[in-house]
């Protein structure tokens, strides 16, 4: 660990993540009618621990990430499968444990792990290697062994962003396309399969999705919820601490799955298209620092963040606007939620290291 990178740090990205932070500030405290508590508050005590922890994972030497990247696949994976002996069930699922108290989503932090495994396994490969089918296997159970831990949680939303995230970060390292053709073809002839796995309560949101005035007063609720306080925002939004869909608890889960939809009510097109932008920025400078590093394994960790950030935003703010069923996908740095801030950070972290070690040209040793 050297100190000295500080002064080395990407502080653009530092000023966008800060500034992505107050307006989930903003959001949450208006989420709880104008008050700090309970969401806003916890919301900006955690990002200051986990501020430093991402300071920390920058200043970390690259190659001592590279030596322990599939000890850390394997050790989120064991929180995994704890899931299954200790996991606390809520909201529909089993997807929580407490460990000295504090209750963390390993489904999240697998996503950390896919990442570093996926990079240091091509790191390792000759590129005109990797498309041997050969090749495939190990990268394939990397990714469905967690896939299907986390679906038979259940927690579909999570397990369609990992097999996603798996699927883009294998394209991005080389697989030819023709072989997800074949992948995709597989999943349609086992959809039927997977479908008897869905818990009941996730079938009616995925029919509900496709005609959501059919029950308007159960399933279609959120999402109908949903449309009015995004379509009543305007341009301009109603004004902070005025969205009447949130005040009047129309509009569920506001501080977690639906807290794009609030900023929309409050702060209009403009201030939905102001996060969007900050996003975008953020995923913008991924894709800088992975094609300036000198090293594949720090290429595919960036572009694999970013893949992971563009999920969240994608999912999310298409659960919210209709485009997708709902599935529970937060928005970062912005909903309310300890571990998939803590999952964001640990990335942002790991961005800046690579951001720092660019130049590194070779980290096998």
């Amino acid at each position: 660990m050297n100190f000295k990178n500080i002064f080395h740090l990407n502080f653009l990205l530092i000023f966008l993540i800060i500034l992505l932070i107050i307006v989930g500030f903003a959001a949450l405290f208006a989420a709880a009618d104008g008050n700090i508590y309970p969401w806003a508050f916890r919301h900006l005590i955690r990002f200051s621990i986990l501020f430093v922890a991402m300071i920390i994972i920058a200043t970390i030497n690259i190659k001592f990430i590279y030596k322990y990247a599939y000890i850390i696949f394997f050790s989120c994976l064991i929180l995994l499968f704890s899931v299954e002996i200790i996991g606390t069930f809520g909201k529909g699922a089993e997807r929580w444990i407490k460990i000295f108290g504090i209750s963390i989503q390993p489904s999240e932090l697998i996503k950390i792990g896919i990442i570093l495994s996926l990079a240091k396994y091509y790191h390792n490969i000759k590129f005109e290697n990797i498309g041997y089918l050969g090749h495939l296997i190990i990268p394939s159970l990397i990714i469905t062994i967690p896939f299907f831990l986390v679906l038979f949680q259940p927690d579909l939303g999570t397990s369609i962003t990992i097999a996603l995230l798996g699927i883009l970060i294998m394209f991005i390292s080389g697989v030819r396309i023709w072989k997800f053709a074949i992948g995709i073809i597989f999943s349609l002839f086992s959809f039927p399969f997977l479908w008897n796995y869905i818990q009941p309560y996730q079938k009616k949101r995925i029919l509900s999705f496709l005609n959501p005035e059919s029950d308007p007063l159960g399933q279609g609720y959120q999402l109908i919820q949903s449309k009015i306080a995004l379509g009543s925002g305007g341009l301009v939004g109603k004004g902070f601490l005025q969205g009447t869909q949130s005040y009047l608890e129309y509009l569920p889960e506001k501080q977690t799955d639906f807290i794009f939809t609030l900023i929309g009510e409050e702060f209009g097109f403009l201030g939905t298209i102001f996060v969007l932008a900050l996003f975008s920025l953020i995923i913008l400078i991924c894709f800088y620092i992975s094609i300036k590093s000198y090293h594949f394994f720090g290429r595919i960790i960036c572009l694999g963040i970013a893949s992971n950030l563009f999920l969240y935003v994608l999912l999310n703010m298409s659960m919210v606007t209709g485009l997708m069923p709902i599935v529970g996908i937060p928005l970062p740095l912005l909903s309310y939620g300890g571990t998939a801030m803590l999952s964001v950070m640990i990335s942002f972290g790991l961005l800046l290291n690579i951001d720092i070690h660019y130049s590194v040209k070779k980290i096998d040793k």
